[in-house]
């Protein structure tokens, strides 16, 4: 590969890292890469205990929930009866029933909060890893470079807190769809349709009815709630922006009054505000579309388990109290379908967070893949404590960076200047000496404790060169 062609790698590759390129993933590499972080966390065995603990006390909870629901037969069977010690007696089942959900209640609570910890422990500790790895924050570049800290701390935050919440709710949701719908299935027996002078009966007609009106909502949901995603992410990304401007300024505060640059940096502000703020109407548009359809669905299921069973219950089929069990059992089957509905924003927001913290993470991965057909420069120990640099060129995005000089030697002791025209590349080369910089070819030999260091070796504690960063450290 001539000099040319291999400066146009480096380039395209920098380009390559510039773009967002969470936004062409797949969602199974991320969902696999969760998987991965979670498979090599130290808190594993505490997770999958945690997990274990809640699918029991779902299930336990779950098994109240039925037994709830069969007590409501003959608690308004007594009522309507006029039954006093009926009456009585079912307010007492009711006492232990309740009693026992209370306390399955505060255990699922306990078991949430702890899964939240444990899951945000395991990203947070995997996220440090990744990002101060040797040179990794140093390479990362481009869009996805920006707010790191934002993606460490609060998305990954965020991101717990919401697979714990989601991943609670939805196994709940199938064990009580799972419980319930042979319930309800048994009670459609007794629904009896007359048309014409012809009665006759649908099998499961509750089952399916609760299927339908589910199906119709979560369908609409989605399809209003799915640009959410989209803007979620970017209202994060913009929220960092603005809250990173503003670190920014508290920091350099003595610089902006000694050079009266209050006017600028307001300006400044005022204009990513700006760009925040139009996000946020376009946010509070698409979750009003979405209200309109789940608060909706909310409301119409109010009376829609009563309009299900009435007509088993005005054919004389059904009793008041076994009105109320149907109309029971229809709600925890339907409750259970519509758990789509009523996380519609909080999926959008998970998927949304997913990607920042996933494509943070994969960028990082990514980055040790970065130039592997590009030439690098050569790093060799300096048997005579010399630092030697024979035919050095540096790779930027630009093009080829090199030296007037094609040999040079500085023993120790010697100073060296390097001149040239502001933004030709001087600090690339010194980047480039510390090994931060890898790309190019020839070759630099240093005296051997540095040479150990810039190919990755732990800092030595008498290191006979050093290197100073623009930024002190």
């Amino acid at each position: 590969m001539d000099l040319r062609t291999m400066a146009k790698a480096i380039a395209t590759l920098a380009r390559d890292r510039d773009e967002p390129r969470w936004v062409k993933g797949a969602f199974l590499r991320e969902i696999k890469m969760a998987l991965e972080v979670l498979r090599a966390a130290r808190t594993r065995g505490a997770l999958v205990w945690l997990v274990a603990a809640l699918v029991v006390v779902i299930g336990a909870t779950a098994y109240g929930q039925i037994a709830l629901n069969a007590w409501n037969k003959p608690f308004y069977d007594a009522i309507s009866a006029r039954d006093l010690n009926m009456f009585i007696y079912e307010l007492g089942v009711f006492g232990v029933i309740a009693g026992a959900l209370l306390a399955l209640n505060v255990a699922q609570t306990w078991l949430n909060q702890m899964t939240r910890m444990k899951l945000r422990e395991a990203l947070t500790r995997d996220l440090f890893a990744q990002w101060l790895a040797p040179k990794r924050a140093f390479m990362l570049t481009g869009d996805i470079s920006e707010n790191p800290d934002q993606r460490i701390h609060e998305d990954a935050r965020h991101l717990a807190d919401l697979i714990t919440d989601l991943g609670v709710g939805l196994l709940q949701a199938a064990l009580l769809l799972a419980s319930f719908i042979g319930v309800l299935w048994g009670l459609s027996e007794g629904v009896v349709f007359q048309w014409g002078g012809m009665r006759f009966s649908i099998p499961g007609y509750m089952v399916w009815s609760a299927l339908l009106y589910a199906g119709l909502a979560s369908l609409a949901s989605w399809r209003v709630g799915r640009p959410l995603i989209g803007l979620n992410a970017e209202h994060y990304a913009r929220e960092a922006d603005l809250r990173f401007a503003l670190v920014h300024a508290n920091e350099h505060k003595e610089g902006i009054a000694v050079y009266h640059g209050e006017t600028e940096e307001r300006e400044r502000l005022d204009a990513l505000f700006d760009r925040l703020l139009l996000l946020l109407r376009r946010l509070v548009t698409a979750t009003t579309n979405l209200t309109w359809v789940t608060a909706g669905y909310g409301w119409f299921t109010i009376v829609a388990p009563i309009l299900v069973a009435a007509p088993a219950y005005f054919s004389g089929a059904l009793s008041i109290g076994g009105l109320f069990m149907s109309a029971g059992a229809f709600t925890q089957v339907q409750q259970s379908l519509r758990w789509f509905v009523d996380n519609a924003g909080a999926i959008a927001d998970w998927r949304a967070t997913l990607h920042r913290v996933a494509a943070f993470r994969l960028a990082l991965r990514d980055i040790d893949k970065v130039g592997a057909e590009v030439g690098r420069i050569e790093f060799a120990p300096s048997p005579d404590s010399k630092v030697t640099i024979d035919d050095l060129k540096v790779y930027l995005r630009s093009g080829c960076l090199s030296l007037g000089e094609p040999h040079i030697e500085v023993a120790p002791g010697e100073r060296l200047l390097i001149v040239g025209a502001p933004g030709i590349g001087k600090t690339s080369f010194f980047r480039a000496m510390a090994g931060l910089w890898k790309w190019g070819g020839g070759r630099i030999a240093l005296p051997h404790k540095a040479a150990a260091l810039t190919a990755g070796a732990a800092p030595a504690e008498e290191n006979p060169v050093m290197f100073l960063s623009k930024r002190p450290f």
